[in-house]
């Protein structure tokens, strides 16, 4: 089964829940009408982005960080300090954050979820800790240690814990340090033993977790990194770390945010899901490119089903403004694809601006009522088996211009579901043989469109013709 997981801001969430229902609302507290929705739309899983214990370190520094003080302005005009708080993968301790609720309130949570089948996600960050975590003071060797020498040609880069003592940032190696967070040194075998009792811990409170930017713990990507400064790690982290879980928690997820074509690598080391940041490049390029999407629509079965495919996230811009016009038909593709499905809270809405990870209240922005009615619409199509079990076939289409067209069949015990998509700006007759599309009008099947109008489609000899209007995509679904 390829699971729909809905990412929500925890922090903005609840907040904004207290403005609506005029009194504090907490994770032991949230409105059943919040859980209806969840169980309406179909989602297996619900991500809680950000419930960690914040960092005072962190918020210190998003309150005075100008380029991020700029990002924020671009949201709310009326920015004060109590808008801004810390980055939520700043974390110095595994603890629920007190403004979220108590412990036992997640516990709460979790039991409401559990009673409509839906699991919860929680976050891991494997790679970095907060400047100001709990281990810190008596365990400095759990971080990577800088020389005075190194500090001195790159400042920017390290933290002086102590006088004249410093341990570096968290970093990913093609970007500016994460100057709120500290790199954890897993050169040193205790370290894999620190991170795994965490990761135990969390996985007691939760069904699932996302685990931040995973790929930069492989051995091959520490020991580039850092081994110059740590030496090599002894092996790898992620197998035996997934393995204690699993061997405790059978049915437990693991998802990766991966990027860099480590997709598979994770995989073979146990983990369900990695993102698929391949597929929201070439659905979200400019023209699309509809030669690398179908492409890597064919790959390996085994890989492509564990991949999670997305419009947007936290991390990336909003689908609406992104997309434009294709926002529909993106959105046919993300759901109908296999794989585990993500959709970020906001995405149904058509929100348009992007929040950064560290603001605490979301600038108020027009509904799109329409756009979330189809959402709704296409989890309703895409929950059965054919989308949730089957597997995928790339159709040939026969088209005067396939540059913008895309074609492929979902299938699974006896039944088929043909997807067909224009993402140009004029429309387009495609003609699609295919065994399973003759006598078509003879066969039990129905016709999904992206848009209103009905879909004009003709049968012939082996197949059938389809009229799409622009940016349109329809769903041709019937029994073998």
């Amino acid at each position: 089964m390829f699971p729909l997981v809905y990412e929500i801001n925890t922090r903005v969430w609840l907040r904004k829940l207290s403005y609506i229902y005029q009194k504090p609302v907490t994770l032991g507290s949230v409105p059943e009408k919040e859980f209806e929705f969840f169980s309406s739309c179909g989602f297996d899983v619900i991500w809680l982005m950000g419930v960690w214990k914040p960092s005072l370190y962190s918020q210190a520094t998003a309150r005075s960080h100008q380029s991020l003080r700029t990002a924020f302005l671009k949201q709310l005009e009326n920015l004060v300090p109590e808008d801004i708080g810390a980055s939520p993968y700043a974390i110095p301790e595994y603890t629920i954050n007190p403004c979220l609720g108590e412990e036992k309130e997640l516990d709460i949570f979790r039991e409401r979820l559990s009673t409509s089948g839906i699991k919860l996600m929680l976050d891991f960050v494997p790679n970095h800790m907060a400047l100001d975590n709990k281990w810190l003071p008596e365990h400095p060797e759990y971080f990577v240690t800088v020389s005075n020498e190194e500090q001195y040609l790159d400042p920017g880069s390290c933290f002086e814990y102590k006088r004249d003592r410093y341990l570096a940032h968290g970093k990913d190696p093609y970007f500016p340090a994460w100057t709120d967070t500290l790199q954890l040194n897993y050169a040193n075998s205790k370290t894999h033993t620190l991170m795994m009792e965490n990761l135990l811990s969390i996985s007691e409170k939760c069904d699932a977790v996302r685990c931040d930017v995973a790929m930069l713990i492989l051995k091959s990507v520490f020991d580039t990194t850092w081994a110059p400064l740590t030496g090599p790690m002894p092996d790898e982290f992620w197998p035996k770390a997934i393995k204690a879980v699993k061997s405790r928690k059978p049915g437990f997820l693991f998802l990766a945010e991966s990027y860099w074509n480590k997709e598979w690598e994770l995989q073979q080391m146990g983990f369900d899901y990695t993102y698929d940041k391949p597929f929201y490049d070439h659905i979200t390029s400019h023209p699309i490119d509809i030669t690398r999407l179908r492409e890597h629509l064919k790959a390996e079965w085994n890989y492509r089903s564990k991949l999670c495919l997305f419009l947007e996230n936290h991390d990336e811009p909003r689908a609406a403004k992104k997309l434009g016009p294709n926002h529909l038909v993106a959105a046919l593709i993300l759901v109908t694809s296999p794989g585990m499905h993500l959709i970020h809270q906001g995405q149904m809405e058509g929100f348009r601006y992007q929040l950064p990870v560290q603001l605490l209240r979301q600038a108020d922005e027009p509904f799109n009522g329409e756009l979330h009615e189809f959402y709704r619409k296409l989890f309703k199509l895409t929950n059965t088996e054919v989308f949730t079990k089957g597997k995928i076939e790339i159709l040939n289409l026969n088209v005067h211009d396939t540059s913008g067209c895309i074609g492929y069949r979902r299938y699974a015990n006896g039944e088929s579901a043909f997807i067909i998509v224009n993402f140009s700006s004029t429309g387009v007759e495609v003609n699609v043989d295919h065994a399973q599309l003759e006598m078509l009008d003879k066969k039990e099947h129905s016709i999904f469109s992206t848009k209103q109008n009905l879909v004009a489609a003709s049968q012939h000899k082996t197949g059938v013709g389809i009229k799409l209007s622009q940016h349109e995509g329809v769903v041709i679904h019937c029994k073998d």
